[in-house]
């Protein structure tokens, strides 16, 4: 007995312009040479941890003067956003954005500022009125551990979502195209 064919539409709507992409990737490579590869409090690290921090900054700004998707305004994770997608997904519905789902906007904040943070305790471990604080050092390892920790939720919920969403958001990072598939 023979299936009859399924047929797709895919709808690709162009979503992550170069300078997110940009900074996503080179977010990416610094978090994981510092976590992975350069010597902790030793220059290249430090020089590392700094360009993260830079990268940040300039995502915040281009939050506020950059393409529609990457505004804020266009995926601001409100408490309404985010109780509707959660509903949403509770009830085996998928809310489709361009952008950030609500979720993902939290994700994205919460990492930020998780690597602004780290930025700024280990600047302050290098300079002279904190140097040797210990409870400093105990701070920046454990925003570390946390940041670790949240990139792979990050990384695990985008794979998940990818499938939920019938959208592989991994290479709509990679080509700023999001390509949602919809059976006919």
């Amino acid at each position: 007995m023979s299936h009859p064919a399924h047929s797709e539409s895919v709808e690709r709507v162009a979503v992550w312009d170069r300078f997110v992409r940009f900074f996503h990737w080179s977010l990416v490579a610094c978090v994981t040479l510092n976590l992975f590869v350069l010597e902790e409090g030793e220059t290249p690290h430090r020089w590392a941890g700094y360009a993260a921090a830079a990268l940040v900054a300039a995502r915040v700004v281009w939050g506020f003067v950059g393409s529609r998707h990457a505004r804020f305004a266009d995926f601001f994770p409100t408490p309404s956003r985010v109780a509707a997608h959660l509903r949403a997904l509770r009830a085996g519905r998928h809310l489709p954005t361009a952008g950030h789902n609500p979720l993902g906007a939290v994700m994205m904040l919460a990492l930020m500022g998780l690597v602004l943070s780290l930025g700024a305790t280990g600047y302050m471990m290098g300079t002279d009125a904190f140097w040797g604080e210990e409870w400093l050092e105990a701070l920046h390892e454990s925003l570390s551990t946390l940041l670790l920790a949240s990139v792979g939720l990050h990384a695990a919920a985008a794979l998940v979502m990818s499938r939920v969403e019938r959208t592989p958001l991994v290479k709509a990072m990679v080509t700023g195209v999001k390509e949602r598939r919809r059976a006919r």
